[in-house]
């Protein structure tokens, strides 16, 4: 299961070697509700490799601006702390996929 990430908890979240994925998702957002299941299906096919969280973008603002997220559902991929792609929208699985192996 995607973990979740936080005003209060990216600091300690981003601080790993390991490639970052956030999915920025709200409630109300039908194509985030589409992506769900696919979000936890890849944290946990790719625990331990990745860390793959999730994060309410109405409900973490601070995250959410930092990152300058605009648009729901966003993908972000972070590599030492610094976003370094990210995919918008209720993209297909290889898309994801594809991303996460590139930065691998």
């Amino acid at each position: 299961m995607a973990q979740q990430i936080t005003d209060a908890n990216y600091n300690e979240l981003l601080a790993t070697d390991k490639l970052v994925v956030i999915d920025f998702w709200a409630e109300w957002c039908g194509p985030c509700r589409k992506l769900s299941p696919v979000i936890e299906e890849l944290a946990n096919e790719y625990e331990g490799k990745v860390l793959i969280v999730k994060c309410d973008a109405e409900e973490n603002m601070e995250l959410t601006s930092k990152f300058g997220i605009r648009n729901l559902p966003t993908l972000l991929f972070i590599r030492n702390n610094e976003a370094v792609d990210r995919l918008v929208g209720a993209v297909p699985t290889n898309m994801i996929t594809e991303k996460i192996e590139s930065y691998q």
